[in-house]
């Protein structure tokens, strides 16, 4: 794959997380700007706001989540044919409207929307505040409007250039100016820009989901780079006017992928949805009548992976605990030695560099700050890098060496559910890959082939038939003040992605733990106020982690576990238990976690809260 430059040195990986829209059309371009916003309120939803322009600028602005912006347009009105607009994720400055975007120049000629921290703002806003500009909010991103007004002479992508050389830190922005009513002009550092053309319409966003159901073919920028879009067309440059030849990426995700349908939830819809994510995720990769596994992503470097002998899975939050489990798979099955790091620790390690090394960067978003740092690090030590990424384009994805997508389709819940499952299944798959290529037989590699095919429809079984006894669980734990999850092996990073779910979206306090270490610490906290949610089933541990679970029930500990299907030891020690098909020990966490998805979804609707957006996070998580 052809994939983008590194950052370069000195510049820092702190980004906000926010959106940014805009759009020039032969007609209002509200209700993309607001379908657009919608699409990107994951990426913040403190604030939002928009400016149009048709005879003179129409900015409105709310503070709250994109439904108070929705309710002031439908009295106000407003309506032009280019536009921009903004979810705002406060980094500087409090949540309030004067720091809500857009922001303006003092001549409320020039507009901008802003993702990205600006380092270098507080002296920039001192010789500007001397050259007697003033300032009406409190965030850095307001210094960009002055400054492109400043430089500001009939043309406007040469004021965004000039401006942004004064800049230290990142951006991910767009431009507009009230003199050239027919342009935007749209720019990148270290944060997500793409820009999508037809014959008469032009769009730019900071996620190709905002853009889905109005073009098939898209453009990523890259780090330095200004694109000047005009209606029909766009044209790249750097910072110094140099012209790029940009390449354009196929667009396939449909408009039903990001609406909600009949769900009430993003969150259950895409919980539901992880048979067909799955079978997307296999789609032309799993080979049960031929007994192989094709990888395409993989085939240029088919000869370095054969002498590979060391593998490194680095990761953040959920795609850590997929990458834990695919340490266990690649081990035993692939028989490869594989380390498993966090991102954001690696990125400060010293490493030791071993020969035949190769480094396997988990991302949903593909614009995690902190994962992306490790992979410039990698790079620069010149060893291989391997991307498992979902969203296509993005910059994870352009920056190694090659990548395997999870076409799981865009996930807009905040707590990954689907992109999970589909990466669990991508490390299964690379297991199998990369395990012929050595030690494993091929009796073994059929076996998981032919269990890998049955998951999407284990899937819809577990969701079918275990939903209710999942809802009373829910209802049961949704007022403690700590839950406890447990697993061993395979699951033991399944207790600690339940325990995260359930925090995520509920708010209620949950650790994880391997089973075995209860007796290490944990086992103190247990008593008839604790729930443990205990991962048990029939695996090559299941009569340690029975044991487990007899130590907390002689504490009095409520106990409510997932056993596999018909099992009749389990349900003995727990006050009730979700059932999972049976499959192989290495593709349980697949099945597992599902009914730990949708424990965390009933008992955060239980405790009315919004499931979709948990307060202080957000999906793309581009902030160290």
């Amino acid at each position: 794959m052809p994939f983008a430059e590194p950052l370069p040195q000195g510049y820092s990986n702190v980004l906000s997380m926010c959106g940014i829209i805009g759009s020039i059309q032969s007609h209002n371009v509200v209700p993309f700007l607001m379908t657009g916003l919608r699409r990107e309120s994951y990426r913040g939803y403190d604030s939002s706001g928009l400016v149009v322009l048709n005879d003179k600028p129409q900015i409105i602005k709310a503070v709250g989540k994109l439904e108070k912006l929705e309710e002031k347009i439908s009295i106000q009105e407003p309506s032009g044919p280019i536009g921009i607009g903004h979810n705002r994720w406060a980094t500087h400055g409090q949540v309030n409207l004067k720091n809500t975007h857009p922001h303006i120049d003092n001549s409320g000629e020039f507009f901008i929307v802003h993702n990205g921290i600006i380092e270098n703002f507080a002296e920039l806003k001192h010789k500007l505040a001397k050259k007697g500009y003033t300032f009406t909010s409190d965030t850095d991103s307001e210094i960009i409007a002055h400054l492109i007004a400043h430089f500001y002479s009939d043309n406007l992508e040469e004021a965004v250039s000039q401006a942004l050389g004064l800049t230290k830190g990142t951006y991910g922005l767009i431009a507009m100016t009230v003199h050239e009513p027919e342009k935007l002009v749209a720019a990148r550092m270290s944060s997500p820009v793409v820009i999508a053309v037809t014959k008469s319409k032009s769009y730019i966003a900071s996620d190709a989901a905002a853009l889905t159901g109005y073009t098939d073919k898209i453009v990523f920028l890259d780090d330095h780079e200004i694109a000047t879009v005009r209606p029909g067309s766009y044209q790249v440059t750097d910072l110094n006017n140099k012209i790029k030849h940009k390449k354009i990426t196929d667009f396939t995700w449909q408009e039903a992928d990001t609406e909600k349908g009949n769900y009430p939830h993003f969150m259950l819809k895409e919980i539901h949805e992880q048979p067909q994510s799955l079978k997307n995720t296999m789609r032309g990769r799993l080979l049960p009548k031929s007994k192989t596994i094709k990888l395409g992503g993989l085939t240029a470097i088919d000869s370095r992976l054969e002498h590979i002998e060391r593998l490194s899975i680095i990761a953040c939050g959920t795609a850590y605990y997929a990458g834990m489990v695919g340490q266990y798979m690649l081990e035993e099955f692939a028989g490869i030695p594989t380390e498993i790091a966090i991102a954001s620790e690696f990125r400060y390690r010293h490493p030791v560099v071993t020969p035949n090394t190769a480094s396997i960067f988990i991302s949903q978003s593909g614009e995690t700050a902190d994962t992306l740092a490790a992979l410039e690090m990698v790079n620069d030590r010149d060893e291989l890098s391997i991307g498992i990424i979902n969203t296509v384009g993005s910059t994870i994805a352009r920056t190694v060496d090659v990548g395997l997508y999870n076409h799981a389709g865009p996930e807009i819940g905040v707590a990954s559910t689907k992109a999970f499952t589909s990466q669990l299944t991508m490390l299964a798959l690379l297991t199998v890959y990369l395990g012929q290529k050595r030690q494993l037989d091929q009796k073994t590699a059929l076996q998981i082939i032919t269990h890998l095919a049955r998951l999407p429809d284990q899937i819809e079984h577990i969701i079918t038939t275990q939903t209710k006894t999942i809802q009373k669980i829910a209802s049961q734990i949704k007022d403690a003040g700590d839950v406890l999850f447990i697993g061993r092996k395979y699951n033991y990073p399944i207790a600690l992605e339940g325990a995260l779910k359930l925090k995520e979206v509920s708010y209620v306090h949950a650790e994880g733990y391997s089973a075995g270490e209860l007796k290490h610490g944990a086992i103190a906290l247990i008593d008839p106020s604790v729930p443990t949610i205990a991962i048990a089933p029939q695996d090559s541990v299941y009569d340690k982690t029975v044991s487990n679970m007899q130590e907390v029930n002689s504490r009095s500990g409520p106990i409510f576990a997932i056993a596999t299907d018909k099992d009749k030891d389990i349900p003995l020690l727990a006050s009730s238990t979700i059932f999972i098909p049976k499959t192989l020990e290495m593709l349980t966490p697949i099945l597992s976690v599902i009914p730990l998805q949708l424990l965390a979804y009933y008992v955060g609707l239980e405790r009315g809260l919004d499931v979709d957006k948990p307060r202080n996070l957000a999906k793309s998580v581009t902030v160290e």
